[in-house]
């Protein structure tokens, strides 16, 4: 590292791309080096006690974690890897954060650009490949080129919707010399060029004349750390609030005017009372197809106003009778002074009336997924940040934990990654060491990645992985059962794997259980053992995920296991 005087110096690209990573305030990296990203890796080596590098089990777990660190604390994540597969191993993390809107930076390095386009070995046109599930990215060439890039880079991620960004490398920028001027990042400030008097007004007027007004949020309410405002927005309007899965924690699931989750593995009450409302006021969602179900035969009877960042977004899925355009927290603020104090007793006692009448149930007798998550939530006093893979336990963790912070349920919802929760988790933990962070995985989605417990066990993160292992594929044969007459095509995991062992073999303490009395102490005693914990809950291969709202259906033909054993 060459000083030239003052804050201006003569480095390496590699040198550049850490002292950027410095100034964008990171302090963990998530990566697997290669021979393309060597230099960046020994320039890491020399900044070693400013910024962490995790080591992951594979290049999948590091964008995984990146993610997961930046959920759980809305920040940027970062993750690295090298060149061919090493880039395209990334892929799947990416597209996750994309469709979750999360804020991550992947770095990959490729070959040096006398080797570019020429099929060189382990060259991958890896912006080529992520254009579609990328807000932007780059290729740099040139060393001088370096700093102004990864600004831009983080500035995009982090700004108006987030999402992934980016940027490869090749080998020779990141070996010369460039100068480099230390720069404060910029301040990223709310999108508000949009929010216009004239919504704000067309919005209040809706609400002042709703008699039936429904409150559906999703995950835009937490990208813009609107929970505060929300909360003050929905006592204001009372009105009852549904969330989509993305959307848990932005508003408290323990107040009285929380009516659950909204769409195919929603509650009845909130589905009827969606069906049913006079006005939808959806407050940063995209409405989504498991949301949504039909589209033309959802919220028949209401106005729809939307409120979300993203332009793209008003119209694209649900047709809307008004719009406001911008940060959903700097909206808030602006549209709360404009409404008096509402008054809906009937519409919330009739809501009320439909959760007395059809509440989440599950079968009492043996060891179920939905226990599993209610002694997860008594264990941890639903103060945990809960992480999940995707399938029966996701809608059940969904369910019947109680989110009343934001950030604290980290699942993906948009792409449906199988494997991403156990990678997230270790992000989640280390970005937050002062919270129990705990992974709800099935077993087909354990299987994904589970050689990520080597890297819990390395580093010792005290993370708990709870395998709710009915040795299916649960949510594929629930569908199998219901809709294709209970052909087991390519469902059944019952095999001679033992995940215990596995997990001891990878270095983890694993615990199987399989009866009730059982969950509480084991999780007990996982969260206070102080490194990585396994514990492989056994249930039954056919319990289900209800309700339930068959796929292309209206919302409000949603069913219950009641329904179907009527119907029988």
């Amino acid at each position: 590292m060459i000083h030239t005087g003052g804050n201006t110096m003569q480095l390496t690209g590699a040198e550049i791309i850490v002292e950027c990573l410095k100034e964008q305030g990171v302090d963990t990296v998530f990566g697997y080096p290669g021979g393309a990203i060597l230099n960046v890796y020994d320039a890491l080596y020399e900044y070693k006690d400013e910024i962490t590098h995790v080591l992951t089990s594979h290049e999948q777990g590091a964008s995984h974690a990146a993610d997961g660190y930046a959920r759980a604390t809305g920040k940027v994540g970062v993750c690295l890897a090298t060149s061919g597969p090493g880039a395209t191993n990334l892929v799947t993390g990416i597209a996750t954060a994309y469709m979750d809107s999360v804020p991550i930076v992947a770095i990959t390095c490729n070959v040096g650009t006398s080797l570019l386009g020429k099929d060189s070995f382990q060259e991958v046109d890896i912006t080529g490949i992520t254009m579609p599930i990328t807000k932007h990215n780059f290729i740099v060439k040139d060393a001088r080129d370096l700093a102004k890039v990864m600004r831009r880079a983080f500035r995009i991620a982090k700004s108006g919707r987030p999402g992934p960004v980016l940027v490869d490398i090749t080998k020779d920028a990141t070996a010369n010399q460039a100068e480099y001027i230390e720069e404060v990042p910029d301040v990223i400030l709310p999108d508000t060029a949009c929010i216009t008097d004239a919504d704000l007004e067309q919005a209040a007027t809706l609400i002042r004349e709703a008699e039936k007004p429904m409150i559906f949020v999703g995950g835009g309410a937490i990208a813009a750390d609107a929970s505060a405002e929300l909360l003050e927005f929905a006592e204001k309007v009372h009105a009852p609030v549904c969330d989509s899965l993305m959307g848990k924690g932005a508003f408290p699931g323990t107040h009285a005017l929380y009516a659950g989750m909204l769409g195919m593995h929603g509650t009845k009450y909130a589905n009827l009372g969606v069906a049913d409302c006079d006005l939808l006021i959806t407050v940063g969602s995209r409405f989504s197809d498991r949301v949504f179900g039909n589209a033309s035969k959802f919220a028949q009877h209401a106005k729809v106003l939307q409120i979300d960042v993203d332009p793209a977004e008003i119209n694209k899925n649900i047709i809307t009778s008004a719009s406001i355009i911008g940060d959903v927290k700097e909206v808030l603020k602006r549209l709360n002074p404009l409404l008096d104090q509402q008054n809906h007793d009937a519409w919330v006692a009739h809501i009320e009336d439909l959760k007395e009448r059809f509440p989440l149930k599950y079968n009492q007798e043996g060891l179920t997924g939905p226990y599993i998550i209610e002694e997860i939530y008594r264990v941890t006093k639903g103060d945990a940040i809960i992480c999940t893979e995707v399938g029966q336990h996701q809608m059940w963790a969904a369910q019947y934990y109680k989110y009343s912070k934001p950030r604290t349920l980290l699942t993906s919802g948009g792409l449906g990654t199988m494997g991403y929760g156990l990678g997230a988790a270790m992000g989640a933990k280390i970005a937050k060491p002062e919270k129990t962070v705990i992974n709800v995985a099935g077993d087909g989605c354990f299987r994904m990645n589970l050689n990520e417990l080597a890297t819990a066990s390395r580093y010792n993160i005290p993370i708990v992985e709870v395998v709710i292992n009915n040795h299916v594929l649960g949510m594929v044969r629930q569908w199998q059962t219901l809709f294709y007459g209970g052909r087991y095509s390519a469902t059944v995991l019952d095999d001679k794997v033992d995940f215990v062992k596995v997990a001891e073999g990878l270095g983890c303490k694993a615990v199987r259980i399989t009866k009730k009395e059982e969950v509480g102490p084991a999780l007990e005693e996982a969260i206070a053992y102080g490194g990585p914990v396994v514990l492989d809950c056994q249930i039954d291969q056919d319990d289900k995920v209800f309700p339930m709202v068959p796929a292309g259906a209206a919302i409000d033909e949603v069913f219950d296991e009641d329904d179907l054993n009527k119907n029988k």
